[in-house]
């Protein structure tokens, strides 16, 4: 059985862009015809496309959640220590304050070591306050 025949009208743009894919071998005019058609109407075809940009958009948000969860953490726990620091330490008298900035400047590089060994280890406290983070599981999907 023939196919049935259809008449269109292009503008002169969409059938000088239509002249030149037909150039390829094996192309036909009613082969890109019934593919443009088929897209267009189909909407589980370009849905697919869709639906995975959808999911990868989703997998952002929810790592940017992650992420402002985390910063706001930081921001208060800073703010509770410099208030708890502030109310609790008595000034250093001025006989003692060049051994203490001695011993402060040692105390913060150990810090500092600590800090950058505990980052790259999987038992830091983020690990801890934040054992397993939902962007994780949805990256696998």
């Amino acid at each position: 059985m023939a196919k049935p025949r259809v008449n269109i009208r292009l503008s002169h743009e969409m059938h000088r862009v239509l002249e030149e894919m037909v150039r390829a071998p094996g192309v036909t005019k009613s082969a890109i015809m019934e593919d443009a058609l088929r897209a267009y109407l189909d909407p589980g075809r370009i849905g697919g496309r869709e639906q995975a940009l959808m999911q990868l958009l989703n997998r952002f948000d929810k790592r940017q959640n992650a992420i402002e969860r985390d910063v706001a953490l930081c921001l208060e726990t800073l703010g509770q220590f410099i208030l708890y620091w502030l109310t609790r330490t008595d000034p250093i008298p001025e006989t003692e304050r060049d051994a203490a900035h001695i011993l402060g400047q040692r105390r913060f590089e150990y810090f500092v070591d600590q800090v950058a060994r505990k980052i790259g280890a999987e038992d830091g406290l983020s690990g801890r306050v934040f054992p397993a983070t939902d962007f994780e599981d949805s990256a696998d999907e």
